[in-house]
């Protein structure tokens, strides 16, 4: 995952003149219902859907992951000054390739390997469970850094996906214990303030004091930010940007594209759902994904529980 180079001075630069209420620039996760949101809502979609019985996997792991993130709660704990330093240094004070992760991910881990390995699942799930439980901290470390910083295997796609999901659960807990105030957008608009990861697509607000705001969700650590509108999140260009989407849907999803850049990011519409959730209905609209992919456009960046190799579904 990429990391910003130089985040702006000032913490925000939005409108703040009378009669006009200035976004949030940034909100921190809830470590409480971020999971369990996710698992609602991809279970809804579920129904139905070409993918069920993958989406009803997902849930699953969603639901695997609010137990963790409620029950052990893996996180780290930055003092003030340890935040201040990087902010002021221009790095986010959860850098995913380059924070030094606390122990207590490993152990949410194994709590999610335990509750996913409860379910009826496919040879080749319960296998890559299997190669996990056997590995070492080492290599358990090892893997974690290989997806944060690139360079997976495809022998440990499969793996991978339980690493994310035990890295996601850490990230956001250690993201709420943050304050909010303390932060700073990145220069880099398209990278999570907290992290430095990419988000995992963006949601037009229909709702709160500002209506119509665009928020991206970070695909790591599930802090939201807010990013201005018709703007290519990659490249910053606005010149040829277009919104694609599947002919005769509800209009909850769409891709906005990029002719300067040649890639897209998501957008979902909180007016069309307001049940709207940006990671579940991220995974729920891979048709849209590939309909984009082949009319020539590269995502921002990818979901990091996309990992699964083929996307091959699996039965609970």
């Amino acid at each position: 995952m990429r990391q910003a180079e130089a985040p702006p001075t000032g913490k925000w630069t939005g409108p703040n003149h009378a009669g006009v209420k200035a976004v949030e620039p940034i909100q921190l996760p809830d470590p409480a219902r971020r999971f369990a949101a996710t698992a609602q809502r991809l279970e809804q979609l579920a129904e139905g859907h070409p993918m069920e019985a993958w989406l009803r996997f997902m849930a699953m792991l969603s639901r695997a992951q609010h137990d963790v993130a409620t029950t052990l709660a893996p996180a780290a704990s930055l003092g003030d000054a340890s935040v201040s330093q990087a902010v002021e240094g221009r790095l986010p004070p959860l850098a995913a390739d380059g924070h030094e992760r606390d122990a207590s991910w490993r152990d949410g881990l194994a709590m999610l390997l335990d509750q996913i390995g409860r379910h009826e699942l496919p040879p080749e799930a319960h296998d890559a469970i299997e190669q996990l439980r056997r590995s070492d901290a080492a290599a358990r470390e090892k893997l974690a850094d290989q997806f944060l910083r690139g360079g997976l295997s495809a022998g440990d796609a499969a793996a991978a996906v339980y690493v994310a999901a035990a890295l996601q659960v850490y990230f956001t807990g250690s993201a709420a214990r943050l304050k909010a105030a303390d932060l700073r957008l990145l220069e880099e608009r398209g990278l999570c303030p907290c992290c430095g990861s990419p988000s995992v697509d963006g949601l037009i607000t229909a709702t709160g004091t500002t209506p119509g705001t665009r928020f991206l969700y970070c695909s790591l650590c599930s802090t939201a930010w807010n990013h201005v509108r018709a703007v290519c999140i990659t490249c910053g260009g606005s010149r040829r940007l277009s919104l694609q989407g599947i002919e005769g849907d509800a209009g909850v999803v769409k891709a906005e594209t990029c002719g300067e850049c040649h890639t897209y990011a998501k957008l979902l519409y909180q007016v069309k759902d307001t049940k709207v959730d940006p990671y579940a209905d991220d995974l729920a609209s891979l048709g849209l994904d590939i309909l984009v992919a082949e009319a020539g456009y590269a995502r921002h960046a990818p979901n990091p529980l996309l990992l699964v190799g083929d996307g091959e579904a699996v039965e609970e």
